[in-house]
């Protein structure tokens, strides 16, 4: 799968896409909703990871505009949070998040879901990060 992750912090990005690597996917990093955005235009994604707060247009304005554009609009969310993903539920966009985890991530947690969205599907013949 070629898999988008969207996060401010950089620690972050590098974690993650070492995790998705090694499942055998491909990871593309953008370091906030504007620059996911276009990335996401031009890339042809299964997944996005998002992050929910960040500079410049956070996750929850970042999986609308996804979500309201043809070519992504049925590309998969997983949604990371600090606030507890409890209290998304009370947003209106909850609906928005196909899958909803915590930070600080728990490694065997994300690999699980990760695995949920991808099936079986690993390609392991191309491994790269496109930052």
């Amino acid at each position: 799968m070629n898999i988008l992750v969207v996060d401010d912090n950089k620690t972050v990005q590098e974690k993650l896409a070492s995790l998705i690597m090694s499942q055998g996917h491909n990871v593309d990093l953008a370091i906030n909703g504007l620059d996911a955005l276009g990335k996401a235009q031009q890339g042809n994604y299964q997944l996005f990871v998002i992050d929910h707060l960040m500079p410049l247009m956070n996750g929850v304005q970042l999986t609308k505009n996804l979500k309201s554009n043809q070519l992504s609009s049925s590309v998969p969310v997983f949604f990371m949070t600090t606030q507890g993903s409890h209290s998304l539920k009370e947003l209106a966009e909850f609906n928005l998040f196909d899958k909803v985890i915590d930070k600080p991530i728990n490694e065997d947690q994300f690999l699980s879901i990760l695995s949920e969205f991808s099936g079986s599907h690993f390609d392991s013949a191309t491994l790269q990060v496109n930052s």
